[in-house]
């Protein structure tokens, strides 16, 4: 997708003389000699692993009464070990798909060894207690082998441990373990930054939208949703503004930051709606709900399409709800829309002038 439209800017821009046909090649052919970030090959190596590692366990525990104690314990360390010698013998000879699958069948192995072992000197503890420590042998795999496809593996984990939480407990808020969510979101993102696996970050996110939302559903408080709606929104602004871009940490984690920032405000705004249904605070919510997404729009719309098409679809839903709940005949529906067409006609309308603006300066600045 990016190679098509590399080449058909390459394509204009030599088309208008801004360059020459012999560097658009030479530039494509550059882009074209760069390691794939998708290979067929590693996916079905990672797949290949995961398979090989569930059957090892399969059949270790399905023979595990037949087996002597020392010698199950000899088979636990031997499959641990060897694999990880043997990935680090792959990382060597630079064959990283190898290692990698080997490192999933290692982490795989330990999750499983802990519970059998568990179970062979009747230990106490729980499934939990498991999750935590299957996590942090993830994370410490990770960190010395340096392999994104285990951050991988944490992240899965770290959503596995509060779904073994929130079964322990009957999705209650029990003490301060529920902070070890937040505190393994970090972690993971710690792996990302430290391995390079970009796409992990993602499931680190999604583990806080998801744990801001369980929540809610324990408080249901008005002001947490309040504190969703406003922080969210101010954070997004904050990461979206030029001056943002300077901090390292902001600008290599892409357009996330703004996108999830986004996302716990447009949930924010979701929850006031069940708790605001009449009166004018439901029409001041309605308006600052529309008044976010514009804004999403004017600040994110240009180069970062998941806050784009959320904004779209925020702004869209709440034109739809206000029509069907507010307005009781066809006169006030079509005076609900023509006054939003032209709220939005005015936003447009400065926005185009801001960007215009914007491009003058941008323009100066290179010459």
């Amino acid at each position: 997708m990016y190679r098509g439209r590399l080449k058909r800017d390459l394509s204009v821009w030599v088309e208008k003389g801004l360059l020459p046909e012999a560097t658009a090649l030479t530039l494509l052919s550059e882009f074209d000699g760069r390691p794939a970030s998708f290979s067929l090959g590693k996916v079905l190596m990672i797949l290949a692993a995961i398979l090989l590692g569930a059957s090892i366990l399969l059949v270790v525990a399905s023979n595990w009464e037949a087996i002597p104690r020392l010698v199950r314990l000899a088979v636990i360390f031997a499959v641990i070990w060897t694999v990880h010698l043997g990935a680090a013998v792959m990382l060597r000879r630079n064959a990283i798909a190898a290692a990698s699958g080997l490192l999933v069948i290692g982490t795989l192995s330990f999750g499983g060894a802990i519970s059998l072992v568990g179970q062979m000197y009747q230990l106490s503890g729980d499934e939990l207690t498991v999750m935590y420590l299957w996590f942090a042998i993830a994370v410490v795999s990770a960190v010395l082998f340096r392999s994104g496809v285990v951050a991988a593996v944490a992240g899965f984990l770290s959503w596995a441990t509060f779904a073994a939480y929130l079964n322990t407990y009957d999705m209650r808020w029990v003490g301060l373990e529920p902070w070890i969510v937040p505190l393994m979101a970090a972690v993971v993102i710690g792996l990302v930054r430290f391995t390079g696996a970009d796409r992990v970050r993602h499931l680190a996110y999604l583990l806080l939208v998801g744990w801001l939302t369980w929540l809610y559903a324990v408080n249901e408080n008005f002001w947490l949703a309040l504190a969703y709606a406003v922080g969210g929104m101010l954070a997004f602004v904050l990461v979206s503004l030029p001056l943002s871009q300077r901090f390292t940490l902001i600008r290599s984690a892409g357009s996330a930051p703004a996108f999830y920032t986004f996302l716990v405000t447009v949930i924010g705004l979701s929850l006031l709606h069940v708790e605001l249904e009449h009166g004018w605070q439901f029409v001041a919510l309605a308006l600052a709900t529309l008044g976010a997404a514009v804004l999403a729009i004017a600040l994110q719309g240009r180069n970062n399409g998941a806050v784009r098409y959320l904004a779209y679809t925020a702004f869209a839903v709440e034109m739809l709800y206000l029509a069907s709940v507010t307005v009781g005949s066809i006169l006030g529906t079509s005076s609900l829309f023509l006054f939003s067409g032209l709220f939005v006609a005015a936003v447009a309308w400065i926005v185009i002038r801001l960007e215009r603006r914007f491009a003058v300066r941008n323009l100066e600045a290179t010459r």
